[in-house]
């Protein structure tokens, strides 16, 4: 899916002669650009009008008078499923986006054929639904600065017995231990789902209604809940044509229902485009959802800064909203590798192309000129004619490599999403994806203009009757050398293997498996990756990996690119694993006449479940407070890296335990003294409650500040350049005793030079941006926290972080609970 991709702006030919004459050119263009391979020749493509390139080819009378399948063939897109036209009868999903007036040009839109599906005032875009024949229409609409279609998204779930069925998930994850311990059953919250529908999908064992009746979902006369509330469902106008509805969302409130049974749910689908997805969110939030859970994942969210979505996920959670997301099903396993991404650090120029890729270059300008000799004024897509500036896959020095090869299995759809380092909005690298068969043919392709999005994605099916191995080629048609990287969208499965499968050495070298991306791995989502329901002892094979590293702002708006991050924020995605697999009523693989909902879609509404639980159990807690509860008590899975399952395995009876001890308010809590590492400590040293942690005097190892005078400018900056150094002004003592498994702890970080940023890093957790007051959740034993300050102005950062070790250690009830009297009889 491509919402927001715009035409490539250039003036096309006045005649053929002109043409042949910039086709005489040529050589010498590509002498220069070989030349100054960073700093590419400025774009001369013809104009596409405001339809992107699919669009104009759609609007041929030849390809939108062919079958769904020859135009998918055509288009490079899948026939069916994710990466395939989202369709509503005749017509096809657009999203068309205005410079501004979008809300104004409602009407027009109309006058002009389109159905208008949504608007999105934020990021000045309209979602409609038109008719191949009349998508030229839309040139003629007032404002429109582009036009792109809606493939469909990605929904993580891998691909009967009477009475209530109750997933295994409600045992693994304690949920059924916690109610009973505390007495919770979710009462008072309501949980929103998103994915593909509700009660649309044809076929499927049960309905909506009899899922109800049995118990299966709330709204039966037995309980206390009332019946799902759907906002929005997708229902397809023509079911032969467009994406079939699975009801994927029904089975994952049957998943809240399972182990939050008092819970509200509600519903909203997410099949109706990027910008309606990220207000669909902020309308179960508005509907009252205090948790809300998605499975689904749309192929042009930004690999490199937080998309649409993610600004709605932002929105809500700082409105007091837990939101969980499924981590995806894309992670690839040959051998001990994670093969499912490559990321270069910079656009390695090889300084040629294949022969395939060369070909279809001059075979579209050809097709080009004829067509424009026979109609006149038809609007085409172009490649152009640089295609000499292909990617060095190779990170040696010595050789080059411009293709990229993958074995892709038979009958396997391969889906290929390539996406650089520049903000939307403020794209000037325009890269071009090819792939080719063994004989060097160009077999898919996504050459298309890169002014809004930097992003192309291509699907190909596998239909020869064995493996395959094929080649990925990009190709640079204008602008630098940005950081670049591609992800094979598998959904669970398809490849085999691939030409570079280990990360190269070094901080700079090329990176070789992450494919969380988009709001999966949103900063402020909670990221669920998936842990089989028969075992609890690792990560399933397709559960997507981590990190996530944003190199610039959030998409804010529809003009404005956001600005760099400095330095850069890499995010440890997963943040936690659920269980999947378990059994429900009617989806998913039937085994053993059990249906069976596997993948990251079912792991996501099991942590979302907990998250309503803990909101039943102490109705106070903050959304922060909710995740820490659940991060920080997360059971760990040994032998696997946080980069595939977070903090571990959720525990719900652990996850309210921590609440309910913990106190909700942001005022100091009790002080510790420092204790000996044998925790002998007096009953002086105890705090009245296990409250929230922190120092009240500079450490004792914080370095004096120096005279302004002597050690900072105006700016803040030392004035001999010399960088800024760290120290903690508060901390807790290094030993501090709980009855609980584990503690909220608070720190406050200061430097000699004004104008900093802080970053920290928390035992082997990456190094990542914090505030000067740093609060999170430690488990039981033995911590480190390093700190350094990053001087704003020219980055200069502090070469010596300041440290602080320090144990939490376990007190059993009765000890505390004595030594706690004691303490308040001698006060």
């Amino acid at each position: 899916m491509q919402p927001g991709k715009s035409p490539r702006r250039r003036a096309w030919p006045a005649s053929i002669a002109a043409a042949a004459a910039l086709c005489a050119l040529a050589p010498a263009f590509a002498a220069v650009l070989l030349a100054a391979p960073a700093a590419l020749a400025a774009k001369t493509r013809p104009s596409d009008g405001v339809l992107s390139p699919r669009l104009a080819e759609l609007a041929k009378p030849a390809v939108r008078s062919a079958p769904p399948a020859e135009q998918a063939q055509t288009l490079s897109l899948a026939a069916e499923g994710p990466g395939s036209l989202i369709r509503e009868g005749n017509r096809v999903l657009l999203e068309v986006r205005f410079d501004h007036g979008a809300a104004a040009s409602v009407e027009a839109l109309r006058q002009a054929g389109a159905a208008v599906v949504n608007v999105s005032r934020r990021y000045q875009t309209v979602t409609v639904a038109a008719k191949p024949d009349e998508l030229r229409a839309l040139n003629t609409v007032p404002r429109v600065a582009g036009v792109t279609e809606v493939v469909s998204p990605l929904t993580y779930a891998a691909t009967c017995p009477s009475g209530p069925v109750v997933s295994e998930g409600d045992e693994q994850l304690g949920a059924r231990e916690a109610r009973e311990a505390f007495g919770v059953d979710g009462t008072g919250v309501e949980v929103g789902v998103l994915s593909d529908s509700f009660a649309t999908a044809e076929g499927a064992t049960t309905t909506a209604s009899q899922d109800a009746a049995s118990g299966d979902l709330p709204g039966n006369e037995c309980g206390s809940a009332p019946a799902v509330h759907v906002l929005s469902d997708y229902t397809p106008k023509d079911p032969e044509e467009e994406p079939a509805p699975s009801d994927e969302g029904r089975a994952m409130a049957q998943i809240v229902h399972d182990l939050a049974p008092g819970a509200e749910i509600s519903f909203s689908t997410a099949f109706t485009g990027l910008t309606a997805f990220a207000e669909k969110i902020e309308a179960l939030a508005a509907d009252g959802a205090k948790v809300i859970v998605d499975d689904v994942g749309y192929f042009n969210e930004p690999f490199f800064q937080e998309g649409p979505v993610g600004v709605a996920v932002s929105k809500v959670t700082a409105e007091g909203v837990n939101y969980f997301s499924s981590a995806g099903n894309n992670n690839l396993i040959d051998g001990e590798h994670d093969i499912a991404s490559w990321e270069a650090p910079e656009y390695r120029d090889s300084g040629g192309c294949p022969g395939g890729v060369v070909a279809r270059s001059t075979e579209y300008e050809e097709s080009e000129e004829a067509l424009e000799e026979e109609e006149p004024g038809l609007e085409l897509p172009g490649i152009g004619l640089n295609a000499s500036h292909c990617l060095d896959f190779d990170p040696s020095e010595s050789t080059s490599d411009d293709t990229f090869g993958i074995t892709v299995q038979n009958g396997a759809n391969l889906t290929v999403d390539l996406q650089w380092s520049e903000p939307w909005y403020g794209v000037n690298t325009d890269l071009d994806a090819f792939l080719l068969d063994a004989a060097g043919h160009v077999i898919a392709e996504s050459p298309y203009a890169n002014e809004v999005t930097p992003y192309e994605e291509f699907s190909w099916k596998n239909e020869t009757g064995s493996s395959e191995v094929v080649s990925l080629v990009v190709n640079r048609y204008a602008g630098g050398t940005p950081r670049v990287k591609f992800a094979l969208l598998q959904n669970g499965g398809g490849v085999a293997s691939t030409e570079y499968e280990e990360s190269s050495p070094g901080p700079n070298g090329d990176i070789v498996g992450p494919t969380i991306y988009g709001h999966n791995g949103s900063e402020n989502a909670i990221s669920v990756g998936a842990v089989p329901y028969f075992s609890d002892m690792e990560p399933e094979q397709f559960s997507s990996r981590g990190p996530v590293t944003h190199y610039f702002g959030p998409v804010a708006s529809s003009t404005t690119p956001a600005a760099p991050l400095e330095p850069p924020e890499t995010l440890d995605k997963p943040d936690v694993v659920a269980t999947d697999g378990g059994i429900n009523s009617f989806f998913g693989s039937c085994s053993n006449h059990r249906w069976r909902f596997y993948g990251t879609s079912a792991s996501a509404p099991h942590a979302a479940a907990v998250a309503a639980l803990a909101r039943n159990a102490v109705k106070s807690a903050t959304q922060s407070e909710v995740k820490d509860a659940l991060l920080g008590t997360a059971a760990p899975l040994p032998g696997f890296p946080e980069t595939a399952v977070g903090t571990g395995l959720i525990r719900a009876p652990a996850a309210i335990a921590a609440l309910e001890s913990e106190p909700f308010s942001e005022g100091p809590g009790a002080i510790l003294e420092p204790a000996s590492e044998n925790c002998d400590l007096a009953p002086s040293n105890l705090p009245s409650s296990e409250e929230e942690i922190e120092g009240t005097s500079p450490a004792a190892s914080a370095p004096a500040p120096l005279p302004a005078t002597a050690t900072t400018q105006s700016s803040g900056a030392a004035e001999d350049g010399s960088p800024p150094t760290s120290f903690f002004r508060k901390h807790p003592p290094k030993v501090i005793l709980t009855r609980r498994r584990g503690v909220r702890l608070a720190f406050r970080f200061g430097s000699d030079q004004g104008a900093v940023t802080f970053l920290c890093k928390v035992d082997r957790r990456r190094l990542h941006r914090c505030r000067n007051r740093f609060v999170r959740w430690y488990r039981l034993g033995r911590h480190v926290l390093r700190v350094k300050a990053r001087r704003n102005g020219d980055g200069a950062t502090d070469a010596t972080p300041a440290v602080f070790r320090f144990r939490v250690r376990h007190v059993p009830h009765r000890v505390f609970r004595r030594r706690h009297t004691r303490h308040h009889h001698r006060s």
